[in-house]
């Protein structure tokens, strides 16, 4: 039994606060709070911190301390900083998005982390997917306008000189800035963040066996533990690959020397980015889709990029799946259905492989599927006590997804009850154009048992891409039939990506198409499309002013 003393009830709705705070924190099996006297007294289980409980008070602006302690915490303030050996113990496996936030977030709740990573700190993102990435598409974007442009009657084009090796030092120097300011610095500084630098692995539900990379074995207790480890490039059982010097993204983004021709297996939004980028910069790119592009988006937006990608001179081969590989006097032979395909590289983009394998998790009852992690939207594993988020989990593999994820646990593991709602989650793919999605396709929906319209409004009609002289691609918004209330928004534009936000506040508002065509939206803005797109359920758009409202 842990006693505490309350400062600040003021009446009996006041303890009844408290009760239920109390109760929701995790190993808590009863609690009874009095006002009048100022007290609660909580049975837990073994090994429930106390700072849990206090901090589970604290948080909704009472004073509380432990009955023989005669140290009050300060209302709103933490139960414990720095490495307070009676704060709760959090483990933290990884160190990527959904690692770091859940870290952070748990310190700043007043637990004190160890955090392991047996790699790079900084996990995916930062150090080999998205900002290594977006840094050469971006490069690639530069070259592709030097060459080619909708002005080139009016402003002279040249094909510029890539020299991919200036671009890899500079494109290394920014990972290595960020990877420093927003990992590596924040963790080498916090006082509540211990990083041990070593492989994981389960002994029990409460402790953990690391292998240091250093040489040695350290066991590591906690209260809780999450799990960020993240995933890998997944390598498909193609006869021959395995003894292939294959690139995966992780490769190619580090390659220093422009391959002349590229061959790039996958279909989906890694594939795609990096096969366009390599283009861009001068390589003779194919793409062997095994049924077709962006295969589980609708199939008019895989149709747009596919035409797209054929513009540029990309070599895009449906239904087409490689039943050998084999590397031949420093060139790569592939034997597939479509005939045989040289390179010089090849890129194995078909998915990613989560890193589980060696935490031991089913000799503690962690359920998996295929080493994914299955976790409910509390983002608890099937074993209590026990968290996960991100890339090594069933959820969808975005980094912003996974550092919401963390940062719920860390919620969660702290006595609160946060949960993820991924009911409208927004996606990019940064193509040109790109792609941006939300909510529900049209096949969705009907397969939902939902009556729908839809309307899909070419770029033709929209003044910015006019003025752009950039009209390939369209805006498709999908809505209830009856209610017109919006159920999806599906984009191929240039600035897909920064309208879709706007999108993802309508589906939050369950606004309807009709609210959204009587939106202001500023003239000359893609965004503009969306409104434009909206009013079509009612009139037809080509016979409005340019600006009509």
């Amino acid at each position: 039994m842990i006693e505490l003393n309350v400062g600040g009830m003021t009446c009996d709705c006041c303890a009844d606060h408290v009760r239920e705070a109390l109760e929701k924190v995790p190993g808590v099996r009863s609690v009874e709070v009095s006002y009048p006297q100022g007290t609660a007294s909580v049975a837990v289980d073994p090994g429930t911190p106390a700072s849990a409980l206090t901090f589970a008070v604290t948080r909704l602006g009472y004073q509380v301390r432990l009955a023989d302690s005669g140290i009050p915490s300060p209302i709103g303030a933490p139960v414990s900083k720095g490495r307070d050996e009676d704060a709760l113990h959090i483990a933290v496996i990884g160190s990527g998005g959904a690692a770091m936030a859940a870290a952070l977030k748990a310190a700043e709740r007043g637990a004190r982390i160890t955090l392991i990573e047996r790699g790079i700190l900084g996990g995916t993102c930062v150090n080999t997917g998205c900002v290594p990435s977006k840094i050469m598409i971006r490069a690639a974007h530069i070259a592709h306008w030097r060459t080619a442009s909708p002005f080139d009657a009016g402003l002279s084009a040249q094909a510029p000189v890539v020299d991919r090796a200036k671009l890899l030092e500079q494109q290394q120097g920014r990972v290595e800035e960020l990877r420093d300011a927003k990992y590596e610095g924040i963790l080498r500084d916090h006082p509540a963040i211990t990083v041990l630098h070593g492989e994981a692995r389960f002994v029990d539900t409460r402790s953990l066996a690391v292998k240091l990379n250093e040489g040695g074995e350290q066991t590591v207790r906690f209260d809780r533990a999450f799990i960020g480890s993240g995933a890998r490039p997944a390598e498909p059982p193609v006869p021959g690959l395995a003894d292939t010097p294959y690139l995966t993204s992780t490769g190619a983004l580090a390659l220093d020397a422009l391959p002349e021709r590229l061959i790039v297996i996958g279909a989906s939004v890694v594939a795609l980015e990096l096969a366009q980028a390599f283009a861009r910069l001068g390589s003779r790119v194919t793409v062997l889709a095994r049924s077709r592009l962006l295969s589980r988006e609708d199939p008019t937006v895989g149709d747009a990029l596919e035409a797209a990608f054929r513009r540029e001179g990309i070599e895009v081969l449906r239904q087409t799946q490689a039943s050998r590989v084999d590397y031949l006097d420093h060139e790569f032979v592939l034997d597939t259905n479509a005939g045989t395909l040289r390179a010089d590289q090849l890129l194995i983009a078909t998915g990613r492989t989560p890193n589980t394998e060696a935490l031991n998790l089913a000799s503690i009852g962690v359920e998996t599927a295929r080493g994914v992690i299955l976790v409910d939207q509390h983002l608890q594993t099937t074993v209590p006590g026990l968290y996960a988020a991100g890339d090594c989990t069933d959820q969808p593999e975005y980094v912003y997804v996974a550092a919401a994820g963390g940062s719920r646990a860390a919620v969660n593991m702290t006595g609160g009850a946060a949960a993820l709602d991924l009911s409208v989650m927004p996606a990019v793919i940064f193509t040109d154009p790109q792609v941006a999605t939300v909510g529900l396709t049209e096949a969705a929906a009907l397969e939902q048992g939902l009556c729908v319209e839809s309307r899909v409004l070419d770029l033709e009609n929209v003044p910015r891409a006019l003025v752009n002289f950039d009209t390939d691609g369209f805006i498709k918004l999908v809505a209830e039939r009856d209610s017109g209330r919006l159920l999806g928004v599906q984009a191929v534009a240039g600035e897909a990506g920064e309208l879709i936000q706007t999108a993802v506040m309508a589906l939050r508002a369950r606004m309807t198409v009709h609210d959204i065509a009587n939106e202001l939206f500023p003239y000359l803005t893609m965004v503009e499309g969306l409104k434009l797109c909206a009013q079509t359920f009612t009139k037809d758009v080509t016979q409005l002013s340019c600006c009509a409202g």
